[in-house]
């Protein structure tokens, strides 16, 4: 199994997708309780949600699952979201607050894994993002994440479908942020920016629009596609055809945008 997927394209957009991997090695899966090995905390589908929606768009995924290593968390461990319950590079809980392991991982695990997963998933990411801004002078990170609904542990109340994350403005142009906003808010769908989620830290590492790197985080809550947010996690075509007439104009109008 390869730690990263890539299809590259000529689009001034890049999908990053470092959330809807399932492979956990078979050393890691022993490792994990039956908690664990339920894979609850995948954003489920959101490969199949974005599909086909921009022609020449470059996408690049992350294999691996999230409790193998968090491709979306500073890799030297630094709390994204400091006060606040949180999963940390390799989880020790799921976003409920369980635990997930029976041989919670060493020191020496958390290194191997930044090596062989998290390490190529952004080396593949930001050359393409170089590639990209060599072909255009700019280049823009659009990060795909999906969440239950409901969670508790992580947030109070019900999560609004659409959650716009650009790290209080830092991570992409204003025009952009406010292009994405204003579809996202017409579409009908609630939508907030830069609340729970303000982007990860993938959103905040490449969002350097000084450097015309821009970088903007979708996450999405999971009952706007799937059928119910639970095992078997099915994929809802009719919700999910919805969902994709709001993402479709965003990640054109992105496609067309220009410094």
């Amino acid at each position: 199994m390869t730690p990263v997927s890539v299809i590259q394209g000529d689009s001034p957009v890049v999908l990053g997708l470092p959330h809807t991997g399932t492979y956990v090695p078979d050393e890691v899966a022993a490792q994990l309780n039956e908690n664990g090995r339920q894979l609850a905390d995948t954003d489920w589908h959101i490969d199949r949600l974005y599909d086909g929606l921009l022609a020449g768009v470059t996408t690049v995924i992350a294999n691996f699952h999230r409790y193998v290593i968090d491709a979306n968390r500073d890799p030297e461990g630094a709390s994204l979201y400091p006060g606040q319950n949180t999963t940390t590079l390799v989880p020790l809980t799921d976003f409920d607050g369980r635990d997930i392991w029976d041989v919670p991982p060493t020191q020496s695990d958390i290194e191997f894994r930044s090596h062989t997963f998290h390490a190529p998933y952004h080396a593949a990411l930001e050359a393409e993002l170089n590639r990209i801004k060599a072909i255009h002078g700019f280049a823009i990170l659009y990060d795909c994440h999906s969440i239950r609904s409901d969670i508790p542990f992580l947030f109070d109340g019900t999560l609004p479908v659409l959650n716009i994350g650009t790290n209080l403005g830092a991570t992409c142009d204003a025009g952009i942020a406010q292009a994405v906003e204003g579809i996202s808010t017409s579409s009908g769908h609630d939508t907030v920016v830069n609340a729970r989620f303000k982007g990860g830290w993938t959103t905040r590492r490449y969002g350097q629009p000084q450097n015309g790197l821009h970088a903007i985080q979708m996450e999405i809550a999971q009952r706007a596609y799937l059928e119910q947010e639970a095992p078997p996690w099915r994929y809802s075509s009719r919700k999910a055809e919805n969902l994709r007439n709001i993402l479709r104009p965003i990640l054109q109008l992105l496609h067309t945008w220009r410094p």
